[in-house]
């Protein structure tokens, strides 16, 4: 199944971005939807949504919001659950990825939940934290990679 890339600028868009992650994190993984939506959902300069799209669909979102003048911190990275495994979370990642260095980032840092470390790991990113922390009640490492 092809996928397509498309940037919110929209706030239907950002309401298909948000329904992702409130199945994948809210229902899925019960994270009080409190926690989950933040000051970042939002249409802005400050903050770049990420809608992947397939069949027309829209299965898979993240965001970009900017950490320091040269880092990109990629955040709610989420794929619907009958479209894991497709590589659609790799697709969507390295979109970010781009999206990041066409803004003059030099890098991309991520708390990774611990369960998809090794997804992170083999895009390159790396551990920096001493160890895992709890965010949402869930084990997470902080990683980076450079662009």
């Amino acid at each position: 199944m092809a996928a397509e890339i498309s940037y919110v600028t929209t706030e239907e868009e950002l309401k298909q971005a948000l329904g992702i992650r409130r199945q994948v994190f809210v229902m899925e993984q019960q994270v009080p939807e409190e926690l989950e939506i933040d000051q970042y959902d939002v249409i802005s300069p400050d903050v770049h949504h990420v809608l992947l799209h397939t069949d027309g669909q829209a299965v898979a979102t993240g965001r970009l919001i900017y950490y320091s003048k040269d880092t990109a911190k990629m955040q709610r990275i989420a794929v619907l659950k009958s479209y894991r495994s497709f590589g659609y979370g790799r697709v969507l990642l390295l979109a970010m990825e781009e999206l990041a260095r066409e803004l003059g980032l030099t890098y991309s840092l991520l708390d990774a939940q611990c369960q998809a470390q090794k997804f992170y790991d083999k895009l390159g990113y790396e551990v920096i934290s001493e160890e895992p922390f709890y965010d949402a009640d869930i084990l997470h490492v902080r990683m980076r990679k450079s662009l």
